[in-house]
């Protein structure tokens, strides 16, 4: 990116994050994948059990091999040869571990997290469970508003994350979301996290790179 685009970049992440600590949210900003993985390192401690938000970012960042290693107590969802009843229960242990990673579809620019989920594991665990959450984002999820979230995710989030689940919705035909009613809907539960009433249990990674849908 050139130097203009650099900072104005940079300025949307500032103010970002300045928002989401006044709302209670602990906020940093990294400036590449690597950083990003360099500050979730110190925010998970040895011997913690770790669960995992569904998420692209994370997969691009080498979080779930990160979090394999033998010092961490993983929770799995993606170990190979799990059923389905098995990866419920992954997920249902997932709310009461010590540290959940995941990302977020989008971060306003007022310091607010708004994600839609289909099981709502993701978000459940977001607002209530794990003793600490660790959400990692990339500048291009930062939105002006909720409604700016919202078309985010009808236009952006929903459409790739179905083509990537292979989910047979109206939106992976079109390419944006067509509030269908199929069995494969992966958009049911709205969810805005507009402050954090415990100070800082949320942490909010900013990356100056962009990651994700």
């Amino acid at each position: 990116m050139d130097t203009h685009q650099n900072a104005i970049i940079q300025l949307k992440l500032n103010n970002t994050a300045e928002a989401l600590e006044k709302n209670n949210f602990t906020a940093y900003i990294a400036e590449d994948k690597a950083q990003a993985v360099e500050i979730l390192k110190t925010l998970i401690n040895e011997g913690d059990t770790i669960g995992l938000g569904g998420s692209a970012t994370l997969n691009e960042l080498g979080v779930v091999e990160l979090c394999r290693d033998p010092k961490y107590k993983l929770l799995d969802r993606y170990a190979k040869g799990l059923s389905p009843s098995e990866t419920s229960e992954i997920l249902r242990q997932s709310l009461l571990s010590d540290v959940f990673i995941t990302s977020t579809n989008a971060v306003t620019e007022n310091g607010e997290l708004y994600n839609v989920d289909g099981r709502a594991n993701r978000v459940a665990a977001m607002l209530f469970g794990p003793l600490s959450v660790v959400v990692i984002a990339g500048y291009n999820k930062i939105v002006k508003d909720i409604d700016a979230a919202d078309n985010r995710v009808r236009q952006i989030a929903a459409p790739m994350n179905c083509v990537r689940l292979s989910r047979e919705t109206p939106c992976t035909k079109l390419g944006h979301c067509a509030d269908c009613r199929s069995e494969g809907r992966i958009c049911a539960d709205r969810v805005i996290m507009s402050r954090q009433m415990t100070k800082g249990r949320v942490k909010v990674i900013l990356v100056k790179e962009e990651l994700g849908y």
